[in-house]
């Protein structure tokens, strides 16, 4: 698994991630995760530094956490509650902490951080290693909207303003992106690779794991997917 939330790129993530992390733009998803927790522990996969597991802690949730980069987890720690939280220190796709949890969740398109296939098979064993029977694992991950790719092209912007201009370049043989990142007031450029899955390939993935899907939403709001966006939040169920 690539690690390239490190040094400035951990130290500025919270600024970056601003507009998302407001409550309320929190507000849908945490309240869905609230409810599939049933009042019983969380596990964040990538914690980061804590943009959904501080505020998921606040509301009675009792969430511990797994995160590969020091300098998240030290972002994560610095802020109010954030040194109570259990974090460890690891890969997502292979770390094992104690205990079982109602619920194990994966947001913000982090599955894509890893890199080949194996590795997110893995990752979904993991989470349903750590789940208990009727537990569910919960995947934000979004499918890249090849329509917007056409013949020829070699990438596809995906925010221009100001101060930040991003682009996507495609691989679709191997199924990987990469996002470059150009700010234009430092001059600094930043580019981090990610394997896209189809729905179809992590329901297999889920499948191998013992898991079934229970649901699929466009958004957190629980929106049905159409064709336009066939969605983003998977909510997959270990049989009991």
């Amino acid at each position: 698994m690539q690690n390239v939330f490190v040094g400035e790129v951990a130290d500025r993530y919270d600024e970056d991630c601003a507009e998302i992390s407001t409550p309320a733009a929190l507000a849908p998803m945490l309240d869905v995760l609230e409810e599939l927790a049933a009042g019983g522990p969380a596990l964040e996969l990538a914690i980061g530094t804590g943009r959904v597991a501080l505020p998921l802690a606040a509301r009675g949730v009792p969430v511990s956490g797994i995160e590969l980069s020091e300098d998240m987890v030290a972002q994560l720690r610095r802020k109010p509650g954030g040194a109570e939280l259990p974090v460890t220190v690891g890969d997502m796709a292979s770390t094992v902490v104690p205990g079982t949890y109602e619920l194990v969740y994966l947001v913000f398109n982090t599955l894509s951080n890893l890199l080949e296939q194996d590795e997110q098979v893995t990752c979904f064993r993991n989470a349903a290693a750590h789940l208990a029977p009727g537990g569910v694992f919960v995947v934000e991950q979004g499918e890249p909207d090849l329509r917007r790719f056409p013949p020829g092209a070699l990438a596809v912007p995906f925010e221009i303003g100001a101060e930040h201009l991003g682009l996507d370049t495609y691989d679709l043989v191997t199924q990987t992106l990469t996002s470059h990142h150009y700010r234009v007031g430092d001059h600094q450029v930043f580019a981090s690779h990610h394997r896209w899955a189809w729905f179809g390939e992590m329901d297999l993935m889920a499948r191998l794991a013992g898991l079934h899907l229970r649901a699929r939403w466009k958004d957190w709001d629980r929106t049905a997917p159409d064709n336009d966006d066939t969605g983003r939040v998977s909510v997959y169920e270990k049989r009991g």
